[in-house]
């Protein structure tokens, strides 16, 4: 994990309606049998039956471990892997559904970084063609000197040189690659960026470099994010809001610093409990939790609640009843206290930092 220097402001209130409004989106994916038939004989439930809303200029942040779904969202989302049910809707016009030419002009308002800088690129074109083709496909820019000018302007503003934009991926470092797709992100002048793990894939040492560009065009341009990550240090730094999900499912949502300060779901505190604190004095005496066995098949998923099988509440501290609930009942994501959500039958806020 990445040591960032710790945000210090509140978190502004969200107002008005929501940029992004995300209802019951499910993604299945179909299990295939053998035989000539290859009939379907079941369904990996990679994304099941989550709410989310992202407010006009703010960040939200969805934090999990690999495999529990943020990406397929984002891409659901978009309508990169068409949802199964659902709702997705962006300014108030639903998502779901559309075909690929309705799609194209939403697209201009609603953009994505992937993880990888270094798939995401064309091998084959140099950084200006990277850059202009947005600008191409949708028409954006008439003549080859405004079209020149467009392309220096986005290159700089992601911190890049203009001169070399005749070069090839290839010539440049992994940060400088995520600059590179940040700036054909920004190309088409997008509302809404939904950023895939952006820094995942980047060493240490230039990470916080990327975040602070982020943060730096979100101030400018008045962006609003989806910021898909699993480093929880990260998503401190950026976001305004953190939702943390398990398994395909939403587990707990709430503002950034309650999240970080008064987390109440088992599993959040969890992943709380292993982030690196810079005071020795401190890491010595906190409390340490360890998640033990391995994270259920989302083809089968555990009954009622699907964290029990991990959760060190359940097997240490509920009773019989209590355990019986558990493993029956699957709980709802319900308010809490103003604000913040939480999937657990038995919520409790635990202080772990």
């Amino acid at each position: 994990m990445t040591t960032l220097e710790q945000e210090t402001s509140v978190p502004a209130p969200h107002t008005g309606e929501p940029i992004l409004e995300v209802t019951g989106l499910e993604k299945l994916f179909p299990i295939k049998g053998g035989g000539l038939i290859r009939r379907v004989v079941g369904h990996v439930r990679a994304v099941d039956g989550i709410d989310l809303e992202v407010y006009p200029g703010q960040v939200l942040g969805l934090v999990g471990e690999s495999g529990c779904g943020k990406s397929t969202t984002g891409r659901a989302i978009l309508n990169l892997q068409p949802a199964t049910a659902g709702s997705v809707k962006f300014r108030g016009r639903e998502l779901v559904g559309l075909s690929r030419s309705e799609m194209r002009p939403l697209r201009r308002d609603i953009q994505i970084v992937f993880q990888d800088p270094y798939a995401s690129l064309n091998p084959r074109l140099p950084v200006f063609d990277i850059v202009d083709e947005p600008l191409i496909i949708h028409d954006l820019v008439k003549g080859d000197e405004a079209l020149r000018s467009r392309v220096k302007d986005l290159v700089q503003m992601v911190g890049l040189n203009p001169e070399h934009t005749n070069r090839y991926p290839a010539d440049f470092s992994g940060g400088q690659r995520q600059r590179i797709g940040i700036a054909r992100a920004l190309a088409l002048e997008p509302a809404m960026l939904i950023l895939d793990e952006p820094v995942s894939a980047l060493d240490v040492s230039i990470q916080a470099g990327v975040i602070n560009l982020l943060e730096d065009l979100q101030d400018q341009l008045g962006l609003s994010y989806l910021f898909i990550a699993h480093d929880l240090s990260v998503v401190r730094h950026i976001s305004d809001r953190v939702a943390v999900m398990y398994l395909g499912k939403i587990i707990e949502l709430a503002d950034r610093d309650t999240l970080f300060s008064r987390p109440m779901h088992p599993y959040t505190q969890a992943l709380l409990s292993a982030i690196p604190i810079p005071d020795p004095e401190r890491e010595r005496r906190r409390e340490r939790i360890i998640l033990t066995g391995d994270i259920p098949s989302p083809a089968n998923p555990p009954s009622g609640c699907r964290f029990r099988t991990r959760c060190f509440k359940f097997a240490l501290e509920l009773t019989e009843d209590q355990k019986e609930n558990c493993i029956t009942i699957e709980p709802p994501l319900a308010e809490q206290e103003p604000g913040h959500t939480s999937a657990c039958h038995y919520s409790a806020v635990r202080t772990v930092l």
